[in-house]
């Protein structure tokens, strides 16, 4: 396994396993699977509403005798828990379902609501040694700049949406002058837009005898970044851990820079109607 280490010096795993839209009833499951396999960083959040499967799997990782330090866990503070007060029990209620006495890392989910009053309450628990890293997810580069610049502790990470068709290279750019690590979501865009069957990624993976998806996530991986695939079979686990071993040319990095028309896969943040979404969609959840 290859690390990032966080402008606090804390060091992360660049390749972990995310349960995002994955049922309750299979989180476990699949995260004890993950951990078999050998995946240490789990990515998950509030709003995935399966932090309490997670933790059901780091106990019995835990108990059958992996150590606590060698696992990575994230979660993330949802919007509607934002207010500085909110945020705090919520963080101490995922502590609780996730059963853990302190979190790797701890991200703010969205760039919405009382961003500020959240990141008090999550610098609290950070200065008291009960978060050991701090971070934001989906801030566009102008928001992070903002935020950089008005906190005094800094985010160690943005987690964004990033694959070879948004490879947000300009977001990159940002990043490293502030210090921030970039983490992926979706680093495979959920296959949209035929992403697994994309000739150029093809042609590569073939000439390494790697499928496209170990390509995505060497790209990744070779551009420092923090990559967080999900999948709910262990044989595409196993696929996705398999990526060390081999490095991709400067012209394989160009194909492949090729491919990125700048434009995500999902969704925009600058949307007003998107933003009302994602400020309603869970507010009768929390």
């Amino acid at each position: 396994m290859e690390f990032i280490t966080l402008n606090n010096g804390v060091k992360m795993p660049i390749l972990g396993y995310g349960v995002f839209q994955i049922e309750p009833k299979d989180t476990q499951k699949c995260v004890e699977d993950a951990i078999s396999v050998g995946y240490r960083s789990i990515d998950t959040a509030q709003a995935y509403f399966n932090e309490a499967e997670v933790g059901a799997a780091v106990k019995t990782a835990i108990g059958g005798g992996v150590k606590r330090e060698e696992l990575f866990i994230t979660t993330k503070v949802w919007i509607n828990n934002y207010e500085e007060s909110k945020a705090l029990k919520s963080i101490e209620t995922s502590l609780k379902k996730l059963q853990v006495d302190y979190l790797d890392l701890l991200l703010l989910h969205q760039p919405f609501n009382d961003v500020y009053g959240a990141w008090r309450a999550m610098s609290r628990l950070y200065k008291e040694g009960r978060i050991k890293a701090l971070g934001v997810s989906n801030f566009y580069p102008d928001r992070l700049v903002d935020f950089c610049i008005n906190n005094e502790i800094k985010p160690a990470v943005n987690q964004i949406e990033c694959s070879p068709l948004h490879a947000q290279f300009e977001a990159q750019e940002v990043l490293q002058e502030y210090g921030v690590a970039m983490e992926s979501w979706a680093p495979f865009g959920e296959g949209k837009n035929n992403m697994f069957s994309n000739p150029t990624l093809a042609e590569i993976g073939k000439k390494y005898g790697k499928s496209i998806a170990q390509v995505i996530l060497h790209w990744q991986i070779q551009r420092g970044i923090i990559a967080i695939p999900k999948t709910v079979r262990k044989e595409r686990m196993i696929e996705n851990f398999d990526v060390f071993d081999f490095s991709l040319s400067d012209s394989d990095m160009q194909s492949i820079a090729g491919l990125d028309d700048k434009q995500s896969l999902f969704l925009s943040h600058q949307d007003p109607k998107m933003v009302k979404w994602l400020i309603e969609v869970h507010r009768d959840k929390f």
